[in-house]
């Protein structure tokens, strides 16, 4: 999309949202929130992205959807990245990191097929919007992230905006958070060369584990646990930023 389509879609969504706002329409807490940064309009753009880059996928689980239409995208992003906040790509976050697209979220939230109540290990806290929408589907949620900035602002990010159960750590998520076990459901949001070994041992017996797993070519494995064995599927070629520290000593 080029920039004066952009712009004038913008102006669009004003217009629109200043028309709704006369009638005193459910949008004033949006607007509210939008002072942080970037122009109105972001809760259409998120009815948008849900009809266009997910019904019109695989994703169907009706939890889900909701959640995606709740958590507000562009406030996980640099206030210059939040216009494109909800565009079908990812988007870059800061120290060599990137937001997944808004579909992969989705996909691999589903694939975790959480019902509530939860206790959710997340690996790769990023900005925190993954972690958002997994505690908007009422998990609670572990998060580490090995980059400390990201985990100090991610925090406060989501303390900002009154998500409480959410927990993050600055450390290696290679060995999962021990303190924490068992987990019903773990996300990895960075691609190790191998299925790290601890995160299947600390997920629950029927636990789901959903990781993007190989170096340049990769692909985002579900992987169940039954008893002492694993159930393993391949779900689709995905693209992630590496993941690093002691993955990276260990042999495949």
């Amino acid at each position: 999309m080029s920039f004066s389509q952009r712009h004038i879609e913008a102006v669009f969504c004003g217009c629109l949202l200043a028309c709704l706002g006369c009638g005193g329409g459910s949008d004033v807490g949006e607007r509210a929130v939008n002072k942080d940064g970037g122009a109105p309009g972001y809760a259409i753009q998120r009815e948008q992205m849900v009809r266009d880059q997910l019904l019109t996928r695989d994703i169907h689980d009706p939890r889900v959807l909701k959640a995606m239409r709740q958590v507000q995208r562009h406030l996980f992003v640099p206030v210059n990245e939040a216009p494109y906040a909800y565009e079908d790509r990812p988007l870059p976050i800061g120290d060599g990191q990137t937001i997944s697209q808004p579909y992969i979220v989705a996909l691999m939230s589903q694939l975790l097929e959480l019902q509530g109540g939860e206790k959710v290990l997340e690996v790769g806290t990023g900005s925190g919007y993954q972690a958002a929408v997994l505690a908007a589907l009422d998990a609670h949620v572990f998060s580490i992230e090995i980059i400390c900035q990201l985990a100090d602002r991610a925090r406060e990010r989501l303390h900002d905006l009154g998500i409480m159960n959410v927990n993050v750590r600055c450390g290696d998520g290679y060995r999962g958070w021990p303190e924490a076990v068992p987990f019903d459901a773990i996300i990895v949001t960075a691609a190790p060369d191998h299925v790290p070994p601890p995160l299947i041992e600390q997920l629950k017996d029927g636990g789901r584990l959903v990781i993007p797993v190989g170096e340049y070519h990769q692909e985002l494995v579900l992987i169940r646990k039954e008893g002492t064995r694993t159930i393993e599927r391949k779900i689709t070629p995905v693209r992630f930023v590496p993941m690093t520290g002691e993955v990276e000593e260990r042999p495949r």
